[in-house]
């Protein structure tokens, strides 16, 4: 056993984890995707969304010990977030939820930050700039989708859907509005009707139009130079 976990870390696993850790992130981020629709109010559904949350924070966390960012606090928002959300599901506490949205918020836009430093450092694309590209702008869409969490709660009915408009939004309809907010597409079915909703979708426009036009325009630039030499 111990000889087959030493073969794993030493192995072609370890390598393309200290290489891409970005990848690692991004992949734990899409695959939690195809986990968020079987998750419901019930307290079954709270578990998973926590045992999600104990998987992708700390993931994020080791992102940003690749970047530039400052890893004390990265573990600083991560272990009190950890704490509160598996207290939250287990004791039923929505306020507990609430308190460690705003810390997991401010951990992904953290780490966001770290890695669009740490992309516009480099003047050569690699295959890690590539996968860092794609997990910050994963990063931003759940720090977003965690302040429209904690905005709903602090501000109720902050948001209208198609569908039983007068009904809090669930998590994925959140998660829905912020990617199609900042990928600037517009197709959700979720309005925000209440004034920190809207300065909320309007910042993430904002953010989403300025990193594609600035960063992943300027590794697109940095390829195309790459294979023209």
């Amino acid at each position: 056993m111990m000889a087959a976990q030493a073969h794993f870390w030493s192995g072609p696993w370890a390598v393309v984890a200290r290489r891409h850790p970005s990848a690692f992130l991004l992949a734990a981020q899409l695959l939690s995707l195809l986990i968020y629709p079987v998750m419901d109010d019930t307290s079954g559904g709270r578990m998973l969304f926590g045992a999600v949350a104990l998987v992708v924070v700390p993931l994020a966390v080791w992102v940003v010990n690749r970047s530039p960012a400052v890893r004390w606090v990265a573990w600083l928002l991560a272990i009190p977030a950890l704490l509160l959300t598996t207290t939250g599901v287990l004791l039923d506490r929505p306020g507990l939820l609430q308190v460690s949205a705003v810390l997991e918020a401010a951990l992904y836009f953290y780490a966001a930050g770290g890695l669009i430093v740490y992309m516009m450092n480099d003047h050569e694309v690699s295959a890690d700039e590539l996968f860092a590209a794609g997990a910050t702008f994963t990063l931003l869409a759940w720090g977003f989708a965690y302040a429209y969490f904690v905005c709903q709660a602090w501000y109720p009915d902050s948001f209208v859907g198609i569908e039983e408009p007068d009904r809090p939004r669930r998590w994925l309809e959140l998660l829905s509005l912020s990617f199609s907010n900042l990928s600037a597409t517009g197709l959700s079915d979720i309005l925000p009707v209440g004034s920190p909703a809207r300065v909320l979708v309007m910042l993430e426009q904002f953010a989403g139009i300025g990193y594609i036009a600035i960063v992943v325009s300027r590794l697109i630039g940095l390829t195309i130079v790459r294979q023209r030499r």
